[in-house]
C-alpha cells in the first residue's frame, strides 16, 4: 500500500434490525459509545468514509448517503456509497461491529493489496474476514475498487436494478482472498439483544475494562493522545504510597494536562514524575533512618 491514505470506507448502517424489534442498531450504546462510532474508530485514517443509512450523530466527520430505493437492501447501499469514493481500495463494513480494530483493517488492506498466495495467476481482488466458525464475513472486508464497480454494472445491466439483491451476486464474482480472525472478536457483530448483552458484558471484563475505559474518554473529549495505561497505573500507586491516597488522582491528571499542553509523550512524563515520587519517600525514609534518636523529646539545640 504506497500510504495511509489510499482506501474509502464504506459503512452500511441501514437495515431494519427486526431481531432487535426494529431499534436503531448502529446507534445503540456499546461502552458507553454508539455502535456506529466505534466502527468508525477502526478506519480513522480512510480518505473518505462514507455512511449509508439514515442521518445519525457521528463524533468524526463522514460523507452520508442514502441507498435507492430506500430500503433496497445492501447490495443497492454498497452502490450508493461506491459514488462518493475515488480511492483504489474501498473497505466495506457493517455498522455493528464493536471489537473491530485498526489492526484487523490494515491486514485486510494488505492481503487485498498483495501478490497471489501462489506468486501465480491474477491479483487478488479483496480480502474477506472469516470468522473462528469458518464464515466468510462480507461486510468485513476490503476490496479493490474498480473491480467491485465493473462488476455491479455487469450486474445492474444484467438485473436491470441492484435492489433487493444479495451481495453474494456481486462478491461471488471476485478473486477475494480469506484472512481468518486472530483475534475471533473482530468479525463479531451485534444482531440480537443477546448479541449486545454479550458484548457489553466483555469490555467490562477484567483484562478490557481499563482500555475500554479509556478509550470511550478520550472519545468523549475529542483528544488522541496516547495513554500507556500501565505507566500511569504505576505512578498513580507510586505517588499513593510515597506520598499520600490524594496524590494519585492529581498527579494522573496533571500528566495528562501536561502531555496536552505540551504535545508530550504520556509515558515520558510518568516516568519522570515517578521518579520524583520515589524521591519524595527515599527523603522520608532517609529522615526516619538518619535523624538522631531523641527519645520521643524535641532535639536540644546545639551551644553555639
Amino acid at each position: 500500500m504506497s500510504d495511509h491514505t489510499d482506501y474509502d470506507t464504506i459503512v452500511l448502517a441501514g437495515g431494519a434490525a427486526r431481531r432487535l424489534g426494529g431499534a436503531d442498531k448502529p446507534a445503540l450504546s456499546v461502552g458507553g459509545r454508539p455502535l456506529l462510532d466505534r466502527v468508525l474508530d477502526a478506519c480513522q485514517d480512510a480518505a473518505t468514509t462514507v455512511v449509508v443509512g439514515p442521518a445519525r450523530p457521528t463524533a468524526r466527520a463522514v460523507v452520508r448517503a442514502r441507498e435507492n430505493p430506500p430500503g433496497g437492501g445492501p447490495l443497492a447501499a454498497l452502490d450508493a456509497g461506491l459514488r462518493h469514493t475515488t480511492a483504489p481500495w474501498v473497505l466495506v463494513l457493517s455498522a455493528d461491529l464493536p471489537f473491530l480494530t485498526a489492526a484487523t483493517v490494515r491486514t485486510l488492506l494488505e492481503v487485498a493489496a498483495g501478490e497471489p498466495p501462489s506468486g501465480t495467476g491474477p491479483a487478488p481482488e479483496g480480502a474477506m474476514l472469516r470468522d473462528a466458525g469458518g464464515r466468510d464475513q462480507p461486510l468485513v472486508a476490503a476490496y479493490r475498487a474498480d473491480a467491485l464497480r465493473r462488476e455491479m454494472d455487469l450486474l445492474r445491466t444484467e438485473r436491470g436494478t441492484l435492489a433487493g439483491l444479495p451481495l453474494r451476486a456481486v462478491l461471488s464474482r471476485l478473486a477475494v482472498e480469506r484472512v481468518q480472525d486472530a483475534t475471533a472478536t473482530a468479525s463479531f457483530d451485534c444482531d440480537t439483544w443477546e448479541d449486545i448483552s454479550a458484548a457489553r458484558a466483555r469490555i467490562r471484563e477484567h483484562g478490557n475494562v481499563l482500555d475500554e475505559w479509556i478509550t470511550a474518554v478520550k472519545a468523549e473529549l475529542g483528544i488522541t493522545l496516547d495513554v500507556d495505561t500501565t505507566a500511569l497505573l504505576d505512578l498513580a500507586r507510586d505517588a499513593a504510597h510515597g506520598v499520600a491516597r490524594p496524590a494519585a488522582p492529581l498527579t494522573t491528571f496533571l500528566i495528562g494536562y501536561a502531555a496536552g499542553r505540551q504535545d508530550g509523550d504520556v509515558t515520558a512524563l510518568a516516568e519522570r514524575v515517578a521518579a520524583l515520587a520515589n524521591r519524595w519517600a527515599a527523603e522520608t525514609t532517609d529522615d526516619g533512618d538518619d535523624a538522631p534518636s531523641t527519645g520521643g523529646r524535641p532535639a536540644e539545640k546545639p551551644a553555639e
